[in-house]
C-alpha cells in the first residue's frame, strides 16, 4: 500500500495538470528504509512529449547525488498519461528499475472535464513493478504524517 500525505498527492496532481498536454514526471524522496514519501521533486520531461516521458540525465544524476547525501531513496516515481488510463505501458514497465519504489500514474486524459473537480475524482493509481510484473496497490491519502509536518519541494533546473 502507498500511504501518501494530502499535500504531496495534490502536488503530483497539480504537476500532471500543469504539464498537460505533455506527460509530467518526478520523484518523491523519503528517508531510506521508511517507505514514506516526504520530499516532492518535480522533474522536467526531457522528451516534452504527450506520449512519453524521460528524465534529463543530468537532472537525474543531481537528484540521486542529493538523495544519497540526505540518506534518501526514491519512494515514489510518478508520471502522467495524457490520452490513456493511469496504467503502466510496456515502455513504463521496461524502464522500472527501482524495485522498492511505488510507481504512481495520473491520467489527464479528461483534463478539460477535470478542471474544477475535487482531486479525489482524478485517476491516481499506484503500482509495484518488479521483474516486468505489475501489481496495483491501494493508495491511502492521509492529511499529514506528523502534526505540523509539511513536505518539502525541490525543483531541479
Amino acid at each position: 500500500m502507498l500511504r501518501i500525505d494530502r499535500a504531496t498527492y495534490d502536488a503530483i496532481v497539480a504537476h500532471a495538470r500543469e504539464d498537460h498536454p505533455d506527460e509530467a514526471c518526478g520523484v518523491v524522496a523519503g528517508p531510506e528504509g521508511s517507505d514514506r514519501p516526504e520530499r516532492f521533486i518535480p522533474m522536467l520531461n526531457a522528451a516534452r512529449s504527450p506520449t512519453f516521458y524521460e528524465f534529463d540525465s543530468g537532472d537525474l544524476l543531481k537528484l540521486y547525488r542529493d538523495m544519497d547525501d540526505r540518506d534518501e531513496v526514491p519512494v515514489v516515481i510518478y508520471h502522467s498519461h495524457t490520452a490513456t488510463e493511469a496504467y503502466p505501458s510496456r515502455t513504463d514497465i521496461s524502464y522500472a528499475s527501482e524495485p522498492e519504489a511505488h510507481y504512481v500514474l495520473v491520467s489527464t486524459r479528461h483534463h478539460e472535464q477535470q478542471t474544477g473537480l475535487v482531486d479525489d475524482e482524478v485517476e491516481f493509481r499506484s503500482f509495484r513493478i518488479l521483474d516486468g510484473e505489475v501489481r496495483e496497490e491501494e493508495v491511502e491519502i492521509v492529511e499529514s504524517y506528523l502534526f505540523g509536518h509539511t513536505p518539502t519541494t525541490v525543483v531541479y533546473d
